[in-house]
């Protein structure tokens, strides 16, 4: 029951919908947004209820769900629940049912408008429904339109780095020796037959080179590069490795159409705190590839980057005039660390030890200067993690339910590992809530701003948005409209964030915007 697909031959585009599983989303929190389950909180249904396709068995009968089926013509059961073949899609068989199937999805609709009318939230539930409906068209649009990608730039990257196109396997295999023996001939004769893509494996190797560590996360490495060569080696290898196995000349072939455009589906929103997604690398692209992402002749990209946009989201959903004062700067962290006493670097970290529920080493003596000089940003941070610690859900400012999920107590007379281990699992969750409680409104300012952005571009037929990067909006537009579209995206944002944070103090966002024609030409 999500929003019908806008694409297609013939079929104009929407400028807006209500999607039912966006809705859903937000108001249940989680990913799961199947039609019967739509249905069943729109209609105030148990969803532990919900009957399933297939035989009875005797789990149903004890649970109630072997009620009469009443008749099997009917959409919905005697009991209210959506037939289980219809809610699988067997309303496409005949426009009979596509009728039945629209009129029930009126209801559903209606359900969930006396759903968010009647739910709390600091800020405007109806507007992030209403916001969510129009990621949720954005991202069909995304997926059908996809992202231009010059195919002969990508060649070149990927022989530059990797090897060129290899014409078999054998050459295949001769490429990947290779990018091995760039490292394995930095390193003693006894580690020279190291498998690279093996943890355990590497490990011994940087001990053979006389390099002891716990684990080999490339994060602790890299503090190690000036140690030994091998070092700085494996970390290059190991970026190379990554585009040579997900982003080589394969992925190249299966996903980029004979158009120059690479398709994935989207979401609207993650299972967390409701953050857009995409397949087949989008979200993840290496920023090397990024010379690949290229306007199409008459066209130019347009990339709009949010800056600091979370500290910024958490000074207007806190409600902190402090830190609401810190945000009218460019630079948010220089008045943050003039406040606290410290370097920018150190303030930078504070901010992040507030947000992430960092407690230990330098980053919790600088969350120590955070919690003197902004109590109230704090303290809404401290909140979320209590909520989590305690297993109670809570809602971000525009509504979206997030789940602290269930930590189970250990047994009575447990071991102390298990003791720690259950404690570290209720500290996590109460870091999860803490982050998602900013994340979570940083996402739906994001969407909104994206959405209001989608529909001026629909309007004036100067573009399209082509990708949507957390908090990065890429743009494909004519080159005479290029820099016209480019100075409506900062008014956009403000417009957006007076419009979603109405009860908030004023908050400045800033948004830094570049006319290119590679998103790699696009710094920072």
């Amino acid at each position: 029951m999500p929003c019908a697909r806008p694409i297609g031959s013939g079929v104009p585009r929407f400028r807006t919908c209500w999607d039912l599983a966006a809705v859903h989303r937000l108001l249940a929190g989680g990913w799961r947004d199947d039609p019967a389950r739509v249905w069943a909180l729109a209609r105030g249904l148990p969803t532990d209820r919900i009957p399933r396709a297939g035989q009875l068995d005797l789990l149903d009968i004890a649970n109630g769900r072997a009620d009469d089926d009443g008749d099997p013509a009917e959409p919905v059961r005697p009991d209210g629940h959506l037939r289980p073949d219809w809610a699988g899609g067997s309303w496409r068989l005949d426009l009979t049912r596509a009728k039945r199937w629209a009129r029930l999805a009126l209801v559903a609709h209606a359900g969930q408008e006396r759903l968010v009318a009647t739910t709390s939230s600091v800020g405007d539930i109806a507007l992030t429904a209403r916001s969510e409906s129009a990621a949720a068209v954005m991202a069909v649009e995304l997926g059908a339109d996809g992202l231009p990608i010059d195919r002969v730039a990508a060649e070149e990257l990927l022989t530059r780095l990797i090897w060129p196109r290899p014409a078999d396997e054998s050459e295949a295999r001769r490429a990947r020796a290779e990018r091995d023996n760039r490292v394995l001939r930095l390193v003693p004769a006894g580690a020279s037959d190291t498998d690279l893509r093996n943890p355990a494996q590497v490990r011994r190797m940087l001990m053979h080179a006389g390099i002891e560590v716990p684990d080999t996360r490339s994060w602790r490495l890299e503090r190690l590069s000036s140690s030994h060569a091998v070092i700085p080696a494996l970390l290059a290898w190991r970026k190379t490795e990554r585009i040579a196995t997900t982003y080589g000349y394969d992925w190249l072939d299966r996903h980029v159409g004979a158009d120059g455009r690479l398709r994935g589906a989207w979401t609207a929103s993650d299972g967390g705190a409701g953050r857009m997604t995409a397949q087949l690398g989008l979200h993840n692209l290496p920023a090397e590839m990024r010379v690949a992402v290229a306007a199409e002749p008459g066209h130019l990209l347009v990339r709009a980057d949010l800056g600091q946009v979370e500290p910024r989201v958490l000074a207007a959903v806190s409600g902190d005039r402090a830190l609401a004062a810190a945000a009218l700067e460019d630079d948010l962290y220089l008045p943050v660390a003039a406040r606290i006493g410290c370097t920018r670097d150190v303030a930078k970290v504070a901010v992040l030890a507030a947000m992430y529920g960092q407690t230990s080493g330098a980053a919790g003596q600088a969350l120590a200067g955070m919690q003197a000089s902004y109590p109230v940003a704090i303290s809404y941070l401290d909140a979320a993690d209590t909520a989590g610690r305690s297993g109670r859900d809570i809602r971000t400012y525009g509504g979206r339910l997030v789940s602290a999920g269930r930590v189970t107590p250990p047994v009575q007379g447990a071991s102390d590992a298990a003791e720690a281990a259950h404690r570290s699992a209720v500290a996590g969750r109460g870091r999860y809530l803490r982050n998602a409680a900013v994340q979570g409104a940083a996402a739906e300012l994001f969407k909104a701003w994206a959405a209001t952005v989608r529909s001026e571009l629909r309007e004036s037929g100067a573009g399209a948005v082509v990708l949507c990067l957390h908090d990065e909006l890429l743009l494909h537009v004519r080159t005479g409209r290029a820099q016209l579209v480019a100075d409506s995206l900062r008014p956009a944002l403000e417009r957006t964030a007076a419009r979603w944070f109405r009860s908030a103090p004023p908050v400045r966002f800033v948004v830094s915007v570049a006319v290119v024609p590679r998103w790699s030409d696009a710094k920072g």
